[in-house]
């Protein structure tokens, strides 16, 4: 798939189903109520979101539309329940799926992080194990699923960004729930993202400046 275009939405859904299917077991496939919980989760989340089930309900009708969900009534056969069908549609194999569920739940992050947030959805020897398929994601004949950003000031290590929802991931989220003890989330965020993008404007004008073809 040459380009995924979830959106923000989709991608969180996405994730929840693979981050749940591995930690409860029990409860997967997923209610819509539990599914939205999942999303609306505050811990292991960037950024936190505050989403409805009917935003939830309309998102997982566009996905399963792309057969990237699955329906079931499960062992009841009372409630409809939610499966992710991911990996089949992509065509990338566990390990792969696991980093990118943990890159679209908790933002771009460096290889460390990666290798520890994920380790509950799938155990990697060593940090070039996750490199390998890192760049097994970045090089995809069909197409990216994640990119490398600009090493930030400071930073020893590179950090990773899913690109479910088209280029560094541009799809804006939902509003994010207000932190009333130091100024709200939002406001936290968006100086972070300002300075993000300083940076990467800083890094494409050092690129272009050094191009000899400019």
């Amino acid at each position: 798939m040459n380009d995924p275009g979830l959106s923000f939405l989709e991608a969180r859904i996405i994730g929840v189903l693979i981050e749940k299917q591995h930690l409860t077991p029990d409860a997967y496939p997923l209610t819509l109520n539990s599914l939205t919980t999942g999303c609306n989760q505050k811990s292991a989340r960037e950024p936190v979101v505050s989403v409805s089930e009917s935003e939830v309900q309309e998102a997982l009708e566009q996905l399963r539309s792309r057969l990237l969900v699955l329906e079931t009534y499960g062992a009841s056969g009372r409630v409809l329940r939610y499966a992710q069908n991911f990996a089949r549609v992509y065509r990338v194999p566990p390990p792969s799926v696991a980093l990118l569920a943990v890159l679209v739940l908790r933002g771009p992050q460096t290889v460390s992080e990666l290798r520890a947030n994920s380790e509950r959805l799938y155990h990697f020897d060593d940090a070039p194990s996750v490199e390998g398929y890192l760049d097994e994601l970045a090089t995809r004949p069909a197409g990216a699923l994640i990119s490398r950003l600009p090493k930030q000031a400071g930073s020893r290590e590179q950090r990773w960004i899913h690109l479910l929802c088209g280029p560094l991931a541009a799809a804006e989220p939902p509003t994010p729930i207000a932190d009333d003890g130091h100024g709200s989330a939002l406001e936290q965020r968006v100086s972070r993202l300002e300075s993000e993008i300083a940076e990467l404007r800083a890094a494409i004008a050092l690129l272009t400046r050094d191009d000899p073809r400019t």
